[in-house]
């Protein structure tokens, strides 16, 4: 009878222990300035494998659809912490109050070209003067076709960009014969490109050698009054980064239920991808350097901007 009350008296006291801890938890908004980047589903691979909830946080996760959403999140104070573009930082300068707490995905290894599978663009030699569909004027996606028309020798408007918002959208316009081309998530350029209905022309990492996709953004208010918020995020946030290097399978099937796309793909997709993640958020002066041009040349900002109005290096590197 002893034993059995002590037994009952033990799970009682790891129940209550258990319940106790989880109230511990601080709590976190976390943004996502898209649903389906393999770049972003870290979040979810570093909550399965518990790497938040050891650094003390439970982590409350949204996705928006681009990076303006993102930014008027921020600005509302509806999220704490924001995965976003590197041209995203140029909306501190305009005012949002948020800035960039640490480098997070460098070279857009995440984003390819696609045309369709019968096109006759057969190379980067063929797109002069072709109609390309990218998300928003002003987007890391506009960027970065007016970047390859000018490594092209092309100019800035060698290669015509037509924003049209949401995936489905730009893909049915190519189907109808309106776009050449579209740039997309590798993910679902590798996808339907299983299916037949494109292909990847290009990785555009191949042509922004220098710079940065993805950073993590913190409101003024964390940054200013829960610093120690913000340091405990970016510690598990990288403790995730390292655990999704070492463990290749098990970060394929979290982040592959993530994104949805299917089985097949996400082998290619972690391989193509996972040499750009920043191991410590250090910020690389050069690619702040283009990232600075780059918020001038999409007229998000009408100069060009000192580096240090963008970021703050007070949380970086992260150190274990």
């Amino acid at each position: 009878m002893r034993d059995v009350l002590w037994r009952s008296f033990l799970a009682l006291a790891a129940l209550i222990l258990s319940a106790a801890a989880a109230q511990a938890l601080d709590k976190v908004r976390v943004g996502k300035a898209v649903p389906n980047s393999f770049a972003f589903a870290g979040v979810e691979v570093g909550i399965e494998a518990k790497l938040f909830e050891q650094e003390g946080l439970e982590l409350e996760v949204s996705a928006f659809r681009g990076d303006a959403q993102l930014q008027q999140a921020l600005t509302a104070g509806s999220i704490d912490i924001g995965f976003g573009s590197g041209p995203g930082m140029g909306f501190r300068a305009k005012g949002v109050p948020a800035v960039a707490v640490a480098a997070m995905y460098g070279p857009p290894a995440n984003l390819a070209l696609l045309v369709l599978a019968n096109s006759p663009i057969k190379s980067v030699s063929d797109l002069k003067g072709k109609r390309i569909g990218v998300t928003t004027p002003g987007s890391l996606t506009d960027w970065l076709v007016r970047e390859l028309s000018r490594q092209q020798g092309w100019g800035s408007n060698g290669i015509q960009i037509a924003p049209l918002g949401q995936m489905q959208a730009r893909l049915a316009a190519m189907d109808r014969g309106e776009l050449d081309g579209t740039v997309q998530e590798a993910a679902n350029g590798y996808e339907l490109e299983e299916t037949g209905r494109t292909r990847n022309l290009l990785l555009f990492g191949d042509i922004a050698k220098h710079f940065y996709t993805h950073v993590i953004f913190a409101t003024n208010d964390m940054v200013d009054n829960r610093t120690d918020l913000v340091r405990k995020f970016l510690r598990g946030w990288f403790r995730t980064v390292r655990f999704m290097k070492a463990n290749r399978d098990p970060t394929i099937k979290t982040a592959g239920r993530t994104i949805e796309v299917r089985a097949s793909v996400m082998p290619k997709v972690y391989d193509t991808q996972i040499a750009s993640f920043s191991d410590d958020g250090a910020w690389d002066l050069a690619a702040l350097d283009v990232i600075r041009h780059s918020l001038n040349e999409l007229g998000i900002l009408n100069r060009v901007p000192d580096a240090k109005e963008l970021y703050t290096d007070k949380f970086v590197p992260v150190r274990f």
